[in-house]
């Protein structure tokens, strides 16, 4: 499925196109075939959401581990938690580590 940024028509209250007035009846994708996706909110009007680093290394090291072929069991959460709250270089050199792994030969 195609999705876009940005739409490709330029917008009519804006000089040189960019982000205009929405309009929900505007279709911004030709080749939708049947889904109706919604235009990304322009950036002034995003929530402000601020997510916590540990969060954000737990959800990062799930993903990480899962790309990896090891799914964890219900057993490695607490692991996985105590991971997570170590500091962002420990991470990075464990997010090399498991990205290294892999790609290493056969598994690429």
């Amino acid at each position: 499925m195609h999705t876009m940024t940005t739409p490709s028509v330029p917008s009519p209250a804006l000089p040189g196109g960019g982000y205009g007035p929405y309009n929900p009846y505007h279709s911004y994708e030709a080749d939708t075939d049947g889904d109706f996706l919604l235009r990304p909110p322009h950036p002034v009007e995003r929530v402000p959401c601020r997510i916590d680093p540990v969060d954000l290394r737990r959800l990062d090291l799930h993903a990480l581990l899962t790309a990896a072929g090891i799914a964890p069991s219900p057993g490695d959460l607490e692991a996985i938690e105590q991971i997570s709250r170590l500091p962002g270089n420990v991470h990075a050199a464990l997010r090399r580590w498991l990205e290294q792994a892999c790609e290493g030969p056969g598994l690429a």
